[in-house]
């Protein structure tokens, strides 16, 4: 029997969104590991269900001892229970270096993302935080996740200047896409549904970004930029296999377990059908993105029309979860401490 996911690893490379070590162990082998504050959040609170206590109890500890101690110098300025924060996001994700090929994802405090010099500073310090908890590892293993806002898109610029790999996430249309690779990213994440869907039970995104991942992957190709499309917030096994094709396609659990349990007969789809045809809206071939994405007020107006502001108010909605579950994670490192 070859499974839905056998199937899938042979049109694009496949990545895990979780920061659950075993499933990587159980389900790959995969190329890169994402994350963010949602699924760190959501991996943290995990209780033993002998003891009822934290399962991760003792990496959080752990965590507070390290801000304390030997990373104390990387603090800074910067709040204690954030400093936390970024350490614990570094070391749930060095679970997987073993375990995954290519990068390992983490995602900065998305309360930065209106700043460039904050952000900046955020990524580098994860990155001094990945050396210092992991000095013999390639500190290229590391991709950084940054908001795909203005200012999170140049912080990218500067990044990707320095060697240090960015995905640009919470990506809704072509004007991001096109900043995205103007300023280099190694990879843009087109979001397929928009968050709310993860988070509020029924609700259904009927504008999904199907045909953006389409438009993405085809003006890259069209320009030779770097720049990967790596799709996300997929749903469902059909939107997964509808993406057949797609350069980087990243998994959440319990979709690769339906994939991984479905005989390839079971999906009645072409495989990478979707992806060969051109994109129904044609609009990436004509626009010329290059006399914007040099200008931030023209660049900022764009974005806003787009689909009449509604690229612009999923992103606004994705930053508001992102930031609310970096919060909860912040909570939680408080409650640990006392």
């Amino acid at each position: 029997m070859v499974s839905l996911l056998e199937s899938l690893r042979q049109t694009s490379l496949v990545d895990c969104d979780t920061m659950d070590a075993e499933v990587a162990n159980s389900l790959g082998p995969f190329i890169d590991c994402t994350s963010n504050q949602a699924i760190a959040y959501s991996e943290l609170i995990k209780v033993d269900p002998d003891t009822r206590a934290l399962y991760h109890k003792d990496l959080i500890s752990e965590a507070i001892a390290d801000a304390q101690g030997p990373l104390n110098h990387l603090q800074v300025s910067l709040c204690f229970e954030e400093f936390v924060v970024e350490i614990l996001m570094v070391k749930l994700q060095l679970q997987f270096l073993h375990t995954v090929t290519g990068y390992i994802h983490v995602q900065t405090n998305p309360k930065l993302c209106y700043s460039t010099p904050a952000t900046v500073k955020n990524a580098r310090r994860i990155g001094s935080i990945f050396k210092s908890l992991a000095p013999d590892a390639d500190p290229g293993r590391l991709c950084v996740k940054i908001p795909a806002t203005w200012e999170g898109l140049q912080a990218c610029r500067t990044l990707e200047a320095e060697g240090i790999a960015t995905l640009a996430t919470t990506m809704f249309c072509m004007e991001q896409a096109a900043l995205a690779a103007a300023v280099n990213c190694t990879y843009i994440a087109p979001y397929v549904n928009e968050l709310r869907v993860h988070f509020e039970k029924g609700y259904v995104d009927r504008d999904k970004a199907f045909d953006f991942c389409r438009q993405a992957q085809a003006y890259y190709a069209r320009h030779s930029y770097r720049t990967q499309v790596l799709a996300a917030s997929l749903t469902s096994v059909d939107e997964v296999m509808q993406l057949a094709g797609i350069q980087h396609i990243t998994v959440a659990p319990q979709l690769l377990q339906e994939l991984s349990s479905r005989d390839t007969s079971s999906w009645d789809g072409q495989l990478g059908a979707y992806l060969a045809q051109s994109p129904s809206d044609s609009r990436w071939e004509v626009t010329e993105f290059k006399a914007i994405v040099g200008d931030e007020a023209s660049w900022r107006l764009v974005f806003t029309r787009s689909g009449f502001g509604a690229g612009e108010g999923k992103m606004i909605q994705a930053i508001n979860y992102f930031s609310d579950f970096q919060e909860k994670i912040e909570h939680l490192v408080r409650c640990q401490q006392n």
